[in-house]
Formats: structure tokens, sequence, C-alpha cells
């Protein structure tokens, strides 16, 4: 059996990208645009054409969220872009992925697809 070393990242990878990524279809906002899911240093960061043109006039791409892994905790940390403050915003943790997913898709706040 291989061990893996302390210290290496588990996150971001393919398998978890690809999964987002399917995920985020059945989103219930900007359903006519397609997200990008980009591999950062310990998770994923989500964005989009910026559609409303709430944040960006122009609808160039916007950040809309950022996934973390935390791999002591075992928990999936979201964060929300505050675009007028130009910085990541904590919004909840989840022990799995997919309820993570699930509440970025719901937004019941309107706080990611804006």
């Amino acid at each position: 059996m291989r061990k893996v070393k302390p210290g290496l990242a588990r996150h971001p990878n393919e398998l978890d990208r690809k999964r987002i990524e399917r995920g985020l279809s059945a989103r219930k906002r900007y359903l006519y645009v397609s997200p990008n899911v980009t591999p950062v240093w310990g998770g994923y960061c989500i964005e989009s054409p910026c559609c409303s043109r709430n944040i960006d006039k122009d609808g160039a791409l916007v950040d809309v969220a950022l996934i973390l892994y935390d791999g002591v905790t075992g928990i999936w940390k979201l964060f929300r872009k505050n675009h007028a403050g130009g910085v990541w915003e904590f919004y909840s943790l989840y022990h799995r992925l997919i309820p993570a997913i699930d509440e970025l898709n719901a937004d019941p706040e309107r706080l990611f697809w804006q």
C-alpha cells in the first residue's frame, strides 16, 4: 500500500474539479453561461461571465465562489467574493463537497451569482 506523505495537498484534483463543474449545471441563476472551475492551492475557484452587469459592465469573468478543503479537519470551506472590497469572505463549512455545491447552486441570498 502506498502512503501519502503528510503535507501533500489532496486538492485540487481533476475528479473533484469535474464534480463541481457538473454540479453547477443544477444552479438556479445564470443558467445560460458556462462557469469556469479553476484549480487553486487547496481547492477550486469558480468564475463566470457577469451577465447581470452588476459587477462588471462589460460582462467579463468575475469570481463567484472559492471552495477550499482543510486537510487537517476534513472540512470544506465556501467563500463568496466581496467585489466592492475585492476580498473573499467566509460563507460556511461543510463536511462533504456536494452540500457546498448545492448551497452555491441555490444561492438563496443572491450572494454568489450576482
